[in-house]
């Protein structure tokens, strides 16, 4: 598979996987309801990841140029596996989140700035860093990344609630929490020279 195919492809299925379910997935079918205009909130959740992505991106580029060795590898590989127990714990919204809460700014802004702040530290930004340390490319992992989050995030504005309800939450963190075991055994055993 091409660096940049495995890049873009990659980053799209484990950013997918681990969204569903997520706060931001939560947060999306808040912002929906409370708004009804689902364009801008499509184009607010864009906005957002694109620019909280590029830059988790960048951080895990960087990091890997500059701490690129042995233990920092297996790091990048702890950390894949560390996501995939992290997936296994559902998220909630809280109720009292200020960022759940649409401001007097209107739909896009207030979507915006509320994924952007909701997206800091969470498991698809601690992805997007990893996956930037994995295949040094900001571009493609940023690309991947967004449509992931665009693929779980634009149906949860459309179809909201229905959604939740239908979607076997349990199987989908099993399915996402092994693709990030895998990748970190696959990591492990790279690092390791046994592959």
């Amino acid at each position: 598979m091409a660096p940049l195919f495995e890049a873009f492809s990659t980053s799209t299925a484990v950013v997918a996987l681990a969204e569903i379910g997520d706060k931001t997935q939560l947060l999306a079918i808040v912002l929906a309801t409370r708004f009804k205009k689902p364009m801008p909130i499509v184009l607010g959740i864009l906005a957002a990841t694109m620019v909280n992505h590029f830059l988790a991106a960048m951080v895990g580029v960087v990091a890997a140029d500059l701490l690129d060795g042995l233990w920092f590898r297996y790091a990048v590989a702890a950390g894949f596996l560390a996501m995939g127990l992290w997936t296994l714990v559902p998220d909630k919204l809280d109720d009292d989140d200020d960022a759940a809460r649409p401001a007097r700014f209107g739909a896009f802004l207030t979507t915006v700035v509320a994924f952007f702040l909701v997206e800091m530290g969470d498991k698809t930004q601690v992805a997007t860093i990893a996956l930037g340390a994995r295949f040094h490319d900001a571009l493609a992992v940023t690309a991947g990344t967004t449509l992931g989050m665009m693929l779980a995030n634009v149906p949860a504005v459309f179809l909201g609630n229905a959604l939740i309800a239908r979607v076997p939450m349990n199987l989908v963190r099993l399915v996402a929490a092994a693709l990030f075991i895998v990748i970190g055994a696959w990591l492990l055993a790279q690092t390791a020279g046994l592959v």
